[in-house]
């Protein structure tokens, strides 16, 4: 049997919420290098991250199915500041805190971090750490959040 990547993550809650969304689609996959991640992950970039693993006469499936999925999951967030859906969860090291912390730790012999998570509005180009309800229409007038 013969697998490929088919998408690779940094964290494994992505990672095993995506494989079970295919796996309930019948898609058979697998999470490789999930252990050694979630067990050490300063070796997340060494390794490659965690990778989702498709068998090969799966895989055109798997690729449309895994898009309309975070396609999906994209729609939900809307930048507070000007409603565009061109968002992403990324890594800022835009803080001073978050500098004056990393030399901190590198002095004391720790492991340097100089960013945290947060979204960022590639239309506008600010960054928040909560996303935007958002609305949706429905026929009758009425509307719905997601």
């Amino acid at each position: 049997m013969s697998y490929s990547i088919l998408n690779t993550y940094d964290n494994y809650i992505d990672a095993n919420l995506h494989m079970m969304q295919l796996q309930e689609e019948g898609i058979n996959c697998w999470l490789k290098d999930e252990n050694t991640v979630t067990i050490d992950p300063l070796l997340t970039n060494a390794i490659g991250g965690i990778k989702l693993m498709v068998h090969e006469t799966q895989k055109d499936r798997a690729t449309d199915l895994l898009r309309t999925i975070v396609n999906k999951a994209k729609e939900n967030r809307a930048c507070p500041y000007c409603g565009s859906l061109n968002v992403e969860y990324i890594f800022s090291n835009r803080k001073t805190s978050n500098w004056f912390s990393a030399i901190f730790t590198y002095l004391l012999g720790g492991y340097a971090l100089a960013s945290e998570k947060m979204y960022h509005c590639f239309d506008c180009e600010k960054e928040f750490a909560e996303v935007k309800e958002v609305v949706i229409p429905t026929k009758e007038g009425s509307a719905d959040a997601l």
